[in-house]
């Protein structure tokens, strides 16, 4: 699937709050994983899921509470944690600090809190992630080239090894790089173009090739990038992608040739 949900583990021992928050996120668009209560169950569906958001109760039941058992899930694999609890002691608190977690919430909280949460961690762990290839968060600034105004609310698109975050309404979708078709400039908005789906994004081509580090993302025209994977046929003149044809600018035909490494 060119685009994917973000898909987000719930481990929280009230059935009732945890029912409602999987249907809240849900219905903004996130993919709950499942529900776990304890901390074995939360290891079994936390190995069998790619999980990209940890929702974790500080008090769960059994011999282990949440804090021990996100350390565990974190050594098979890292990802950003949001803790809830009712809790605000000084001893809880601290023992989420050394954890780094992305955000930490007291109950009572609602949807919209948890939704911010979610999208500061992806923002945060974007950026702090030591992979090798690290995520990076990308701020949009003013470029000379189909400049955003002042005044134009700036987006932000994320960038987490092989995939972009883009904002879809109010939450993030994630979008595999490779299965980019192309990228087309429209004022001061760019189309991305996937084989499902369009998003348009308030920033200009310029901007995002400059801050996306995927080689086969190519410019070809003024107003066109491409994915030269994606790519069904081409000639001098244009490329065929997915039956769209797309202009090579005279400016980019020499750069877009090497690719294919012609002399």
């Amino acid at each position: 699937m060119p685009t994917e949900k973000i898909n987000i583990l719930i481990v929280e021992d009230e059935s009732i709050v945890a029912l409602d928050l999987a249907a809240g996120l849900e219905k903004d668009g996130y993919q709950v994983v499942g529900i776990a209560d304890n901390s074995e169950e939360a290891k079994e569906l936390y190995n069998s899921n790619k999980v990209d958001i940890l929702l974790m109760d500080v008090n769960i039941i059994g011999d282990k509470d949440g804090i021990d058992t996100a350390i565990e899930l974190l050594q098979y694999r890292t990802v950003p944690v949001i803790f809830l609890t009712a809790y605000t002691d000084a001893a809880t608190v601290n023992r989420v600090k050394h954890l780094q977690a992305a955000a930490f919430l007291t109950k009572p909280y609602n949807i919209t809190n948890v939704r911010i949460a979610i999208e500061l961690a992806i923002s945060n762990f974007a950026l702090t992630a030591s992979q090798p290839s690290p995520g990076k968060v990308i701020p949009i600034e003013q470029s000379t080239e189909r400049a955003v105004p002042e005044s134009t609310e700036k987006e932000t698109v994320l960038q987490m090894n092989e995939y972009i975050f883009v904002k879809n309404n109010y939450v993030f979708v994630k979008i595999r790089l490779a299965d980019l078709l192309y990228i087309e400039a429209d004022n001061n908005y760019i189309n991305v173009i996937t084989a499902e789906k369009k998003f348009v994004l308030r920033l200009s081509l310029s901007q995002l090739l400059d801050k996306i580090n995927y080689k086969p993302l190519v410019r070809i025209h003024r107003s066109y990038a491409v994915n030269i994977h994606a790519i069904q046929s081409f000639n001098d003149q244009e490329v065929q992608i997915n039956k769209t044809e797309l202009p090579i600018g005279r400016n980019y035909k020499e750069e877009f040739l090497r690719n294919f490494n012609f002399r």
